[in-house]
């Protein structure tokens, strides 16, 4: 301790050298810093001693730029214990600093030097204490004054400081062991590490600590690459950005901060990033209302130009128009027309549909009564008939509409008295191929037909309609397939449906089913071909063949088809059935077919009138 004593006797010979220090240059501007002075107060450091080390204090604080936005200083004092003699966010005044400075009283105990350090890592540099956060890269500063050998571990601790970012000074006077200063300092040590034996030296390391803290401008000196701002400290440099942005993990490029993904924006529909702020957007066909946050839908039926004959609806997309109950929109997108109920399959009248205004009413043919359900007729209990229909699978028809052609076939078994006495049908689909559904002796009641009809399997493909034709002379009509023998006279009927040109020809085996004495019906939708559907018909063509120009039309061909396949009169049930060749039998024949077409040639002359009128 006697050189401590020749450093007290040189201070009071010479002029003070923290004014020294003060004198050495002018005060130094560096960048933000956080700095801890760590003294030793141990009972080997003597009363004059640690007047040296206080007044060596002072003198760096005079050299340092002090402030809150500039360097923080603290300090604390130890022994066998710690005491924070004032922690960084203490003062923001040097001269209260050195006032606190000056008052401090040794606690001269033993020496825990790594209990110290430790209570700097953990306390004196936390954000509690003053130390700003690890974010804002502000440099924490550690300068560590001892006269000794530490009673306990430093190696340790000093490493965990420093792996925290926390630069450590170590300043041994005299008797400071040399191993144990090495062991606490940053690297390079020998920018790092002192050892004071006179004053000169002490004077030596305060110019040389303050040089350190100072340094160049580091951004001005060097290609800092900082996007926004660099910013200077010891040694080195940090980039930081603007207001509204963050550093990316390069260090030097800045991100702006996304402050809609925070989710506390409160926008009702969008959320838009702007730098450093964000605003709300509203979705197309909204307003944003005065708190710029919330949305409000605008009524562009307000406007009164939406030019609606009957109602206006506002959507986001702009003004629709609406009719009223039992009209329809028109294609200007504006004005209304009352509906044709009847126009579709599903006003359920089995035979006739009127459109009544906001109504409709059902009808059914001469003879013939309405049911209690206002909608079906009684049924065609006269006459047997050996009905096949030949339905249209290929792929141009489509699932959809042959869904509505099974339809429609069953609202022609509607009207049939079906039993095995009575009306026979069987099915027939085609494509590229033929396939029975179900043969004319299958079944004996109408739901057994219809259900049987629900449950055919569209089979898509071609259209072989002469190859239908074929299959219908040769195999449905037969006896095995559940046709009565010609000799009982029961009429044979033939419904071929179809919506387009044949894929092989016809002409042969529709001439044959003639021949045959099956009179063929022709039902076309759409594309058909008019020429074949009149080659496939019965003459005369025009009581035979029936047009609907799509599937959802269709519906009105029952009109026709049910006047020629149920006949005013027939063979009823339990009726005797006699031999064709007797003279009564051909005569009562006679009169019943030309009852029959003169029933039907009206009903289809008026049709083909009404097709003549729409053509033109």
């Amino acid at each position: 301790m006697r050189g401590l004593l020749c450093w007290l006797v040189l201070l009071f010979l010479l002029q003070p050298w923290e004014s020294q220090l003060q004198l050495a240059g002018p005060r130094c501007h560096t960048g933000p810093l956080d700095l801890v002075f760590v003294i030793d107060s141990s009972r080997s450091v003597r009363p004059f001693e640690f007047e040296t080390m206080r007044q060596f204090l002072v003198g760096l604080l005079r050299g340092l730029n002090v402030g809150p936005n500039a360097t923080r200083v603290g300090v604390i004092q130890y022994s066998s214990q710690v005491q924070s003699v004032f922690p960084l966010r203490a003062f923001s005044r040097r001269e209260d600093m050195e006032r606190a400075i000056r008052d401090l009283v040794p606690l001269a105990q033993g020496t825990m030097t790594g209990l110290a350090i430790q209570y700097a890592m953990n306390v004196a540099f936390s954000v509690a204490e003053g130390a700003r956060p690890p974010e804002e890269r502000v440099p924490r500063v550690a300068v560590i004054v001892t006269d000794g050998r530490p009673q306990d571990r430093v190696a340790e601790v000093a490493a965990q400081a420093r792996a925290r970012g926390i630069e450590i000074y170590a300043v041994g006077v005299q008797r400071a062991d040399v191993g144990s200063l090495r062991a606490m300092a940053s690297p390079p040590l020998d920018e790092h590490v002192f050892l004071v034996e006179s004053f000169d030296l002490i004077q030596e390391f305060g110019l040389q600590f303050q040089s350190r803290l100072c340094g160049k401008d580091q951004c001005a000196e060097r290609g800092h690459g900082c996007q926004h701002q660099c910013v200077n400290a010891p040694g080195t440099f940090h980039c930081t950005c603007n207001p509204g942005y963050k550093l990316a993990a390069d260090n030097k490029s800045c991100l702006a901060i996304d402050l809609c993904a925070e989710g506390t924006h409160g926008c009702e529909h969008h959320c838009v990033n702007s730098p450093g702020s964000y605003f709300c957007r509203c979705q197309v066909g909204f307003v944003l209302q005065q708190d710029q946050r919330s949305c409000r839908a605008i009524d562009y039926c307000s406007f009164s130009n939406h030019s609606c004959q009957h109602e206006c609806v506002s959507t986001p997309g702009g003004p629709r128009c609406h009719c009223r109950e039992g009209h329809d929109l028109q294609p200007d997108g504006r004005s209304c027309q009352v509906r044709d109920l009847c126009n579709g399959v599903d006003h359920g009248c089995e035979f006739q549909c009127v459109s009544e205004g906001l109504s409709y009413r059902c009808l059914c043919p001469e003879g013939r009564q309405l049911q209690a359900d206002g909608k079906s007729c009684d049924r065609c209990r006269e006459g047997h008939v050996d009905l096949v229909l030949l339905v249209d699978g290929s792929k141009s028809v489509r699932p959809q509409n042959f869904e509505l052609v099974k339809r429609f076939v069953n609202q022609i078994v509607d009207f049939l008295d079906v039993s095995p006495e009575g009306t026979r049908v069987g099915l027939v689909q085609f494509s590229s191929r033929v396939r029975t559904e179900f043969p004319l002796g299958r079944y004996g009641t109408a739901a057994e037909v219809k259900q049987a009809v629900l449950a055919v399997e569209y089979m898509e493909r071609g259209t072989m309609t002469g190859l239908a034709l074929q299959h219908m002379v040769e195999h449905s009509f037969s006896e095995a397939q559940g046709a009565r023998p010609r000799a009982l006279n029961v009429p044979r009927v033939g419904l071929v449906f179809t919506d387009g040109r044949s894929q092989d020809d016809i002409s042969v085996w529709a001439a044959r089913a003639k021949e045959e004495g099956i009179v063929m019906y022709a039902v076309g939708v759409g594309k058909a071909v008019e020429a074949e559907l009149r080659e496939i018909a019965s003459e005369p063509a025009e009581l035979h063949v029936s047009y609907a120009p799509d599937f959802g039309t269709m519906t009105h061909l029952l009109q026709n088809l049910r006047g020629s396949i149920c006949p005013e009169e027939g063979i009823s049930a339990g009726t005797e059935l006699r031999s064709p060749c007797e003279c009564e039998s051909l005569v009562e024949f006679q009169g019943r077919t030309l009852g029959a077409l003169e029933s039907l040639t009206l009903n289809h002359i008026l049709w083909g009138w009404w097709r003549g009128l729409e053509g033109k």
